[in-house]
């Protein structure tokens, strides 16, 4: 067994009797001084270093020291003699022959407590790293000034395709942009990070929205301040602790809201978690409103640091709930970064998409589950066109309409492009003349880039239905939902006479696009990411650094 130099007290390493010494990956020893007056008990386990055991006392020193020990030894009723690393002699002229516990509580200044007693009792040890059993020291770690890699929390609910759809816009943008600079997170905090009932209610959009009365009931009913402030707080009490935990878990540097019931709460768990970590500020949170117009007033919380908002209609109502200039930023919707790049040409796109390159095509979507009335909107436009136009129709998840409409035949004789869910639709708004959908934020926003004169057939209540008077007044489009007058809306369009006033449209549309906003929005998350998440990272790390020191001389009181 080594031990340390020859005028040091040797402690070789402790291995308890009972326990196998298969247990053990080391056989080391260890080299420790007495405490003396002029070497102050340490603090706590801690390894031994380098230039620790480089600086030796004189060996005059070391045996005043010895000295001291011995002759509180004598005093003692135990009685018992400290060897030395070279064999020392006792007062008794004897070879010090003692057990490893004894040396190690004479390291620690214990007298004959049992080992169990000896760690509580006896303060910190001095001898550093005197393995008792074979497990880690416990380690308290700091975090690093600046991580490699931030983290952006992208928080959303499936409650509808919008949300999701402008979430993956963003991590599409923050990847393009910035490549591994930022890792983004997608997280559905409501279904993932919250006790029952509340993780169910993503689920009970469906059946509300097929419910119109219900789901305006429902909207409005917590639509003043007045409500949704106190009903979102005593909600808090049920998921703050939950949602806490989440944010623990991800650690993110920047959180993001793209649904109009992340806001509140949330906000309220970063401020308590920061709180209990010591922050002097919470993480930074941003919200990225996806409604054109017909905004829910929980879109906006007052404790966000930035509110990124799509038209001005929605920046002047963020300013009527409370929002600064500051606060609130004008981009426009963020939009997949696949409709900011250049297409190839309309003929070339119709070619692969098994359209028909001379004809005027129509785009009739029905959104992710094929909803509307996308078969008897066909059979009228068929009916009415009579083959002048050709319709591709995008049915989503919905087989069964799909199998019916490639199965059907025309007797207008008009090309008919069925197909299921697709990843390409600005390809396909790209190689079509017009479009007729829903009155979807996102939708809408696409048509726009993709300079389309859009027809409105249908809107989700409540949420979808200002978006009616943007397209009309801004005179892109139009609204309807009969199938018989839609056909006719269409065959005026596209008839040869009006050719002019259909183009003045599609430039009105193009006009409206917003195709950088995602760039834009983007831009502006990292720079907080950059500053605002370091920053209360940087407060946290004074905190706990402060802590720590405040620890450390708790324990040396202690120790004296």
């Amino acid at each position: 067994m080594s031990v340390g130099t020859e005028h040091d007290v040797a402690v070789p390493t402790l291995i308890p009797p009972q326990l196998p010494a298969l247990l053990f990956g080391s056989r080391r020893s260890y080299s420790c001084r007495p405490p003396g007056p002029e070497r102050p008990p340490g603090l706590g386990w801690l390894p031994v270093r380098q230039e620790q055991q480089q600086q030796q006392p004189q060996p005059q020193q070391m045996q005043q020291l010895r000295q001291q020990i011995n002759n509180k030894n004598s005093t003692s009723s135990n009685r018992r003699i400290t060897p030395t690393a070279s064999g020392d002699k006792g007062s008794n002229g004897s070879t010090s022959c003692r057990p490893a516990v004894d040396i190690l509580f004479k390291a620690i200044g214990g007298t004959g407590i049992g080992a169990g007693a000896g760690g509580i009792f006896c303060g910190p040890s001095h001898a550093l790293t005197v393995r008792l059993w074979p497990l880690p020291g416990r380690k308290v770690s700091v975090p690093a000034d600046e991580k490699h890699q931030k983290t952006v929390l992208i928080m959303m609910s499936n409650t509808g395709g919008g949300h999701k759809a402008s979430a993956e816009a963003l991590q599409q943008a923050f990847q393009e942009k910035y490549g591994d600079k930022y890792k983004v997170l997608i997280v559905d905090m409501w279904k993932e990070h919250t006790p029952r009932p509340f993780n169910n209610m993503p689920d009970s959009y469906s059946f509300l929205v097929h419910h119109g009365m219900l789901w305006r009931m429902a909207y409005h009913s917590i639509q003043p301040r007045a409500v949704h402030i106190p009903y979102l707080s005593a909600m808090y009490a049920f998921v703050g602790k939950h949602l806490s935990d989440a944010f623990d878990r991800y650690d993110p540097d920047l959180v993001v809201s793209v649904h109009p019931l992340m806001q509140h709460v949330n906000c309220r768990a970063l401020a308590a978690r920061a709180k209990r970590l010591g922050r002097a500020a919470p993480t930074p949170f941003a919200t990225v409103v996806t409604d054109f117009t017909t905004c829910h007033n929980t879109w906006f919380c007052k404790s966000v640091d930035k509110c990124f908002v799509p038209t001005e209609f929605c920046r002047q109502l963020g300013k009527r709930m409370g929002l600064s200039d500051d606060q609130l930023v004008l981009y426009g919707l963020p939009i997949r970064p696949v409709f900011d790049k250049k297409l190839p040409a309309k003929n070339t796109l119709r070619k692969k998409l098994g359209l028909l390159p001379d004809v005027p095509a129509i785009l009739l979507v029905g959104g992710g589950e094929g909803m509307g009335k996308l078969q008897a909107t066909v059979e009228q436009l068929d009916a009415k066109l009579q083959g002048s136009a050709q319709i591709a129709v995008i049915c989503g998840r919905n087989k069964k309409l799909l199998q019916k409409l490639q199965s059907h035949r025309w007797p207008g004789g008009s090309h008919v492009v069925p197909c299921g869910f697709v990843n390409n639709i600005h390809e396909w708004m790209g190689a079509v003349d017009t479009i007729i959908t829903k009155a979807g934020p996102g939708t809408i926003a696409e048509a726009l880039i993709s300079g389309l004169p859009i027809l409105l057939n249908g809107n989700v209540p409540c949420q979808e239905e200002g978006n009616i008077p943007y397209v009309v007044d801004n005179g892109v489009g139009t609204f309807e939902t009969d199938p018989v007058k839609i056909a006719d809306i269409m065959a005026e369009w596209l008839h040869p006479d009006n050719r002019e006033a259909f183009m003045h449209m599609a430039h009105r549309s193009k006009a409206l696009g917003r195709p950088h906003a995602v760039y834009d929005i983007v831009h502006d998350l990292a720079h907080m990411a950059d500053t605002l998440g370091v920053k209360a990272r940087q407060l946290a790390q004074s905190c706990c650094r402060k802590k720590r020191h405040m620890q450390l001389e708790v324990r040396g009181l202690v120790a004296a």
